[in-house]
């Protein structure tokens, strides 16, 4: 009978630490539409673009990859899979062969948080290597799109009870599912963010996230805050630095090919 009574104690413990944990880790699956017109395809040294005859023709409609979320009470982490890496597509001389893709990496390394308290969106750029590294900061307000119809619709998304909602968004109607059984108030779109609760589920006609998995675990806050050293910039000129980044890499690549 003791060693029962431990063993329901024990058990007792861990739902109690389980149910107070308040951080831990969210991992999405993101589907998306392709934008033909967004991507840049470079074939032997030289960028293509849609209307070219040497445009590729076997660019899937659609595009998933992974989103990872490490969230504390005070900030949130996202880790996108592959972000921002270019592509280099091959064609041997007389198209004889198949292209060849070849992903060459990031000109650039970019990390995007969530200050949960002051609901603001932080996007960190950092360019350049080791002693030439330097990091660039811009900060967003969280604009939250009014006009949330709520609905008696619920699901278990992740092992969490969701409540579905629909809003008015990009010119058409997205459905959002929302628990409350989470320590925190996020969502991977910023404008869709509810009022309180985590969206695990977003769905549109030409995008969605869905949680696959939900980990409550302790998280060093440190891990999910910004580089307080960083240079503040503004969202306009981070956007310059970032597509001067993009543009001497592509450079690089066709100076290093013509070689």
């Amino acid at each position: 009978m003791k060693i029962q009574a431990i063993i329901v104690s024990l058990l007792l413990v861990a739902i109690v630490e389980s149910y107070g944990q308040s951080s831990g880790q969210i991992n999405y699956e993101v589907v998306r539409k392709v934008d033909p017109a967004g991507i840049r395809i470079m074939i032997n040294g030289e960028q293509v673009k849609p209307g070219d005859p040497n445009f590729p023709a076997d660019i899937p409609d659609t595009r998933t990859f992974g989103q990872k979320v490490l969230f504390t009470p005070n900030f949130v982490r996202e880790n996108r899979d592959e972000q921002n890496a270019v592509v280099r597509r091959t064609v041997a001389d007389g198209n004889s062969a198949a292209p060849q893709n070849t992903n060459m990496g990031r000109p650039f390394e970019e990390q995007v948080f969530v200050d949960v308290v002051g609901q603001k969106v932080i996007s960190l750029l950092t360019v350049g290597k080791d002693k030439d590294a330097k990091t660039y900061k811009s900060e967003s307000p969280i604009q939250r799109i009014s006009g949330w119809q709520p609905t008696d619709q619920t699901k278990k998304i992740a092992g969490y009870t969701c409540k579905k909602s629909t809003v008015e968004f990009k010119k058409e109607t997205y459905s959002v599912w929302v628990t409350t059984e989470l320590p925190l108030t996020y969502s991977p779109i910023p404008d869709l963010t509810p009022e309180k609760g985590v969206a695990l589920l977003i769905e549109g006609s030409r995008e969605q996230f869905k949680a696959t998995k939900v980990t409550l675990e302790n998280i060093d806050p440190k891990s999910v805050q910004p580089d307080a050293q960083a240079e503040t910039v503004p969202k306009e000129k981070l956007a310059d630095i970032r597509e001067k980044a993009l543009a001497d890499f592509r450079q690089k690549m066709m100076m290093g090919e013509g070689n």
